[in-house]
């Protein structure tokens, strides 16, 4: 992804904070913002994301833009020097928050995915179930 389509995730979220609250889960969510700013994929719930679904390569530095995965939850990377990320937070709807927090922490180890647009991604390797 490019700067350009990076600042249009963040955006299209940050538009969601403000306007949106459908009560759906949140991998529903950051499937909703990807395709809204025109990044479809194939909708894969957090269990499925966080093993390596198509469209997404798994990498260990996020950038703005990059899905935040653990077992059983999903959201954007906001501000990676920060640690913030964007998702369903309570039953008062998106919000942002730090990854690095002991609540996150204590839900297991996190994985970061990167949208692919074309078949090649510098720095980037292939997701596939069981790696890592």
């Amino acid at each position: 992804m490019t700067a350009d389509d990076r600042k249009a995730v963040l955006a299209t979220a940050m538009d969601w904070k403000q306007i949106h609250h459908t009560g759906r889960d949140c991998s529903h969510l950051v499937h909703d913002i990807y395709e809204e700013a025109g990044f479809p994929y194939r909708y894969a719930d957090s269990e499925d994301l966080y093993t390596g679904a198509q469209g997404f390569q798994r990498i260990s530095r996020p950038q703005a833009g990059d899905v935040i995965v653990w077992h059983g939850h999903a959201g954007i990377v906001i501000h990676p020097a920060r640690h913030t990320f964007f998702s369903f937070l309570s039953s008062s709807g998106p919000g942002i928050d730090n990854y690095r927090s002991r609540y996150w922490r204590g839900r297991g180890e996190a994985r970061f995915y990167r949208y692919i647009k074309a078949e090649t991604c510098p720095g980037c390797t292939l997701a596939r179930r069981n790696d890592y």
